[in-house]
């Protein structure tokens, strides 16, 4: 019973002793790690022809319509940038009975060591106030939709609809000239009104027009590709991305497809024997604050086997803590 008891105190100052130890404040943070950021931009030019345009010329006189359905995407540049995150597996432990107050650590929300006694950065509110900007008569709710006339539908062919529909054209023309010359029984009862009327009248007819000439567009897009240059990477890092008129970027089996070539250059920082001799002769008691010299990445970027953008950018994990 003796033998028990005694190995149960022995147990229960263990557990205080260890208790204690846990309880050593420490902070941890990491070493950053950054990503290589491509964004390309290209626009994207589309035609789609109107079911009247064989008859444009002959009812409404125009000639440059769209004559067929086409895409056509263009790469116009890249913009190369890096996003830091952390490196897990880089951490770094800072102990208050070291001697370095640990209140005086900033680390960010990240994990990363922001500064060492040194002001908190206080979040700016970037928030943007509302403001209630009245609706410009064009986006209100209006009875005068564009819609393709009851006699179109009527009629037995697509001639015959396509006569019916540029004289639905004409007659809006008239209307809107018999309300700039005064010529009408109601007309608008102030300026704004007639705006919007004039307004709405045009809308009808680019809509109804647009049967005839078909519709192009032309829009902006983006897309982004990420990559992370390894610690133990070789140089050059090298990818191939492939691009068309016909469908944006795709993929090697398209005949039609140009390539995108992106070319990165490592270059890291190199410790000389005379610093390793020179550390082991101060033989001083190394910092528990660590911070990171980069090494960096060349990158370049090759369309159609010209240089489309190039830039040199530190990257963390290429360096030495």
């Amino acid at each position: 019973m003796k033998k028990q008891f005694l190995l149960l105190a022995g147990a229960l100052i263990l557990l205080g002793f260890n208790a204690h130890a846990q309880v050593e404040p420490a902070i941890t943070y990491y070493s950053p790690k950054n990503y290589v950021v491509l964004d390309f931009t290209y626009s994207v030019e589309s035609h789609e022809t109107g079911p009247y345009a064989p008859f444009a010329e002959e009812m409404l006189g125009i000639q440059n319509v769209v004559t067929e359905n086409e895409t056509i995407h263009t790469l116009e540049n890249v913009f190369i940038a890096h996003r830091t995150d952390v490196d897990l597996s880089r951490p770094h432990i800072i102990t208050a009975q070291k001697g370095l107050p640990t209140q005086f650590v900033s680390i960010n929300e990240q994990g990363l060591l922001v500064g060492f006694n040194t002001p908190v950065a206080v979040p700016e509110n970037k928030r943007t106030p509302k403001h209630n900007h009245p609706k410009p008569c064009h986006e209100q709710p209006s009875a005068m939709i564009a819609a393709i006339p009851e006699e179109v539908m009527e009629a037995g062919t697509p001639k015959a609809q396509a006569d019916a529909l540029a004289k639905h054209i004409f007659r809006i023309r008239e209307t809107r000239m018999y309300l700039l010359s005064g010529e009408v029984e109601h007309s608008p009862a102030d300026g704004a009104s007639m705006a919007c009327v004039l307004q709405e009248l045009d809308k009808q007819e680019q809509t109804l027009t647009a049967l005839f000439t078909g519709h192009s567009g032309i829009k902006k897009v983006h897309k982004e590709i990420v990559f992370c240059p390894a610690q133990q990477a070789e140089s050059p890092y090298t990818d191939t991305l492939f691009f068309s008129a016909e469908n944006g970027f795709t993929d090697a089996e398209n005949i039609d497809a140009e390539r995108i070539i992106i070319r990165a250059e490592y270059q890291k920082p190199t410790v000389t024997k005379a610093d390793n001799e020179k550390r082991k002769k101060d033989a001083v008691e190394p910092s528990q604050i660590v911070y990171n010299t980069p090494g960096y990445a060349c990158v370049r970027v090759y369309y159609k086997g010209e240089e489309l953008n190039k830039r040199t950018m530190p990257i963390a994990q290429l360096g030495v803590d």
